[in-house]
């Protein structure tokens, strides 16, 4: 076997045996750990999450992965808490523990604290008989299976357990709590995940910038409207104020000829245009005005009512990184 052939074959080791512990993870998952879902949901303040070394990148990670679905949580160092930083656990909250032995030294200090103040203390961890999950309320176990590396035995397999769990924890707050993609937008307004969660609302054109015009009108003033907005588009109003329909520079073309500029704008205008309400999905609009063969560049929001409340171009989609 060339060097080549044995890189491959250890990458395929590592990943069937971490799925294989995955898998007697996934068996493990009982009432306790519904029991462990229940009082995080609960709890008026915050989950602590704590862990040394590996332990502790997996637990900042929890964190950081509960804090963004709506469980409020952050990361304290259990050295730190010794020195001062258990000021930060209030009674309100929830601790939970991560060490794959339940023998972390730098672990007792906080026990303790959780022992003294009677905060809920959860432990994650593979030693059932071991100090962190003799002193915790509630027990997170997480099989005992072999790490990938062999005989150096350093986190991998562990760490991938821990992970899932604290996935698995994090998703059933997040369903429990019926937090939605709009509730997720609130803690991710940057980046891609920001402009995939953004709304047509946080993007269109509202008030005296969008271009509107009465169904009586000539085109003459529909002509002046759209200049003086620039969106290549102008709203066709009823007298009760909903939308009509829509003139594009598409109408424009296909009605090009002597007198189109005293027509009225209802003989030329597109009737019951793709429309969108204001609190959809950016990228549904997207969605929808790239869809087959279309080739829609402007979408008019509508209230429930049927009057415009914004006129979305998709260059604005396009600005925001909307996909």
């Amino acid at each position: 076997m060339n060097d080549q052939d044995k890189a491959s074959a250890a990458g395929r080791r590592v990943i069937e045996m971490e799925r294989d512990a995955l898998e007697a993870l996934a068996q493990s998952i009982d009432g306790e750990f519904a029991r462990v879902v229940a009082l995080v949901n609960a709890i008026k303040g915050r989950l602590i999450c704590a862990g040394v070394g590996k332990s502790g990148h997996v637990a900042r990670k929890i964190a950081a992965t509960l804090a963004s679905t709506g469980t409020p949580a952050y990361f304290v160092h259990p050295t730190e808490a010794s020195h001062g930083d258990l000021g930060m656990i209030t009674p309100d909250d929830a601790v939970l523990a991560l060490s794959k032995s339940g023998e972390t030294r730098e672990l007792g200090d906080l026990i303790a604290y959780c022992r003294r103040f009677a905060t809920p203390l959860i432990a994650m961890t593979a030693g059932r008989d071991s100090v962190l999950a003799r002193g915790a309320d509630y027990h997170l176990f997480v099989p005992d299976a072999p790490e990938a590396c062999g005989e150096t035995r350093a986190p991998t397999t562990s760490t991938t357990l821990m992970m899932a769990m604290g996935d698995a924890l994090a998703v059933a707050l997040l369903e429990a709590r019926g937090f939605t993609a709009t509730d997720f937008r609130v803690y991710h307004p940057g980046g891609a995940l920001g402009a995939a969660l953004a709304t047509v609302a946080d993007l269109m054109h509202a008030g005296d910038a969008m271009p509107l015009i009465g169904e009586d009108a000539p085109m003459s003033d529909a002509l002046l409207e759209m200049s003086a907005k620039g969106f290549g588009c102008v709203g066709v109003i009823r007298g009760d104020g909903t939308l009509a329909g829509i003139v594009t520079d598409g109408d424009l073309r296909r009605h090009m000829g002597e007198g189109l500029v005293s027509r009225p704008v209802a003989e030329v205008m597109t009737r019951d245009p793709q429309t969108i309400a204001p609190g959809a999905l950016a990228a549904d609009a997207m969605r929808r005005m790239t869809a087959g063969d279309r080739k829609i560049l402007q979408l008019f929001a509508l209230q429930p009512d049927g009057r415009p409340a914004g006129l979305l171009h998709i260059h604005d989609l396009l600005r925001a990184g909307v996909k």
